[in-house]
């Protein structure tokens, strides 16, 4: 049952002032930045290197990671890192790791010819996008252990600070990437996006050095009941030695997260939340998936792109996913989401009249402006759904399911999204139409479980 008590403005914006925030607001920014490469970066790189956009598209396929990570989700609420765990913690060792490995990929991408070594290239490009969707679990997981599990509308505000560093990681990292490649092939630098990657890379030691600022819980009871899990099953197996020891870990740690999360909501409903969940955002993902080759083509430069979609569409992104937050904390959390999905739709409308009306800055503006402010709202509303629906215990591996769920929908599925366009004989305004429609799905599947949600905002 949803439980939600009203309380003044004041105290709404108050729960902003906490300083977890600000450390949530950095996990945020550590999250969204790897989407920066392997996204608009790696799309618009690919086209100024004259790759068509089916080609694009299904490059695009290696975001699907991000769909499959809760499979090894388990391991990274287990498993220790040798030095860094002792030095950094449990969570920062993994993240600095995940870290690392992006780093050493940017370098390699650096003396990368798309055209001669488009597979290598794109190999690479999945190693980053497991690293970052390995350093999503334990990012997520920290965030959420930063705030105590009763502490409803402290959820909600973390989830609104957590998108608002999601978005500037992307945003403010996508115009310095833009920004950098157009100054560099400006002044003749025939290797723009090679350098413009090392150049980037500077941004992830910084990162790394900043999550050093913010402290992990120390969270002794997470283990304790994961070691009460496998000597449950340990018992269940009727006798005790290393082959039932190891069998015991492995079934607690795949096994325990899920059956926790069918125990807790009832089978009928946890199947109903993983169908909303995974086509929530479908529209929106088909749509951010071509946007900006649809900028290109209709004839905007990559300084148009930094300057409307990334700088005008972070401080958009930034301003309401703030007021989404406090929707969410004085109105609740579903009734957020259903406004969120018409949202979704209506705004997708928006780049159908630019596509029909030909290049515009205006409408240029005011469709970034709209979509940027519907996505912000979505996704914490999405944010602060999933955080509170989590077993503490399986904090990682839940909240990874879910996301995974989420992002499977986004990413295989708009895998195709170059491919409906040229089947469409690149008419993109009927191609945004489509996106538009493809919300309404999600919010059915969420109309028949909202009564029986075993969700409470205090």
């Amino acid at each position: 049952m949803l439980e939600l008590k009203k309380q003044s403005l004041s105290e709404t914006f108050s729960i902003y002032i906490d300083k977890r925030m600000i450390k949530i607001l950095l996990l945020g920014a550590i999250s969204g930045f790897p989407w920066v490469l392997i996204g608009s970066s790696l799309s618009l790189w690919l086209k100024e290197e004259g790759l068509s956009r089916s080609t694009i598209g299904w490059a695009g396929l290696i975001f699907s990671v991000y769909a499959f990570n809760y499979l090894w989700a388990p391991l990274i609420d287990r498993l220790q890192i040798p030095v860094l765990t002792k030095k950094l913690g449990h969570r920062r060792g993994w993240i600095v790791l995940m870290q690392i490995a992006i780093l050493v990929c940017l370098i390699i991408w650096s003396f990368i010819n798309p055209t001669e070594n488009l597979t290598l290239l794109i190999m690479i490009g999945l190693i980053i996008a497991i690293a970052s969707s390995t350093q999503d679990i334990t990012v997520d997981a920290l965030r959420i252990e930063q705030i105590g599990e009763n502490e409803g509308k402290s959820m909600a505000a973390g989830a609104a600070m957590a998108v608002v560093g999601w978005w500037s990681g992307y945003k403010l990292g996508g115009m310095i990437a833009l920004l950098t490649a157009e100054y560099l092939e400006n002044i003749g630098i025939t290797n723009y996006w090679q350098i413009t990657f090392l150049i980037l890379g500077i941004i992830i030691i910084l990162m790394s050095i900043g999550l050093m600022f913010v402290h992990e819980p120390i969270l002794t009871d997470r283990s304790l009941k994961q070691k009460e899990t496998d000597k449950l099953i340990e018992n269940k197996l009727g006798s005790k030695n290393i082959i039932t020891s190891i069998v015991a870990w492995i079934s607690g740690t795949l096994g325990g997260p899920i059956i926790s999360f069918f125990k807790k909501n009832g089978f009928s409903i946890a199947i109903g939340i993983l169908g909303f969940v995974f086509l929530f955002k479908i529209g929106e993902a088909f749509l951010g998936r071509m946007s900006i080759i649809f900028y290109k083509e209709i004839g905007f430069s990559k300084g148009d792109i930094a300057i409307y979609s990334k700088t005008l569409g972070w401080i958009t992104t930034v301003v309401f996913t703030l007021l989404g937050g406090l929707f969410v904390i004085r109105s609740g959390v579903l009734k957020a989401m259903f406004l969120a999905g018409i949202l979704m739709a209506a705004t997708n409308l928006l780049f159908t009249v630019l596509a029909w009306s030909g290049k515009s800055e205006l409408l240029f503006a005011i469709a970034v402006i709209f979509d940027d402010m519907a996505a912000a709202f979505a996704t914490v509303a999405f944010v602060a759904f999933i955080s509170l629906l989590v077993d503490r215990t399986y904090t990682a591996t839940q909240y990874a399911l879910l996301a995974s769920i989420g992002t499977a929908g986004r990413t295989t599925l708009a895998s195709s999204s170059g491919t409906l366009v040229d089947w469409l004989n690149g008419d993109w305004g009927i191609f945004f139409i489509l996106t538009a429609i493809m919300v309404i799905p999600s919010l059915i599947c969420l109309w028949f479980i909202k009564d029986k949600l075993r969700i409470r905002e205090k």
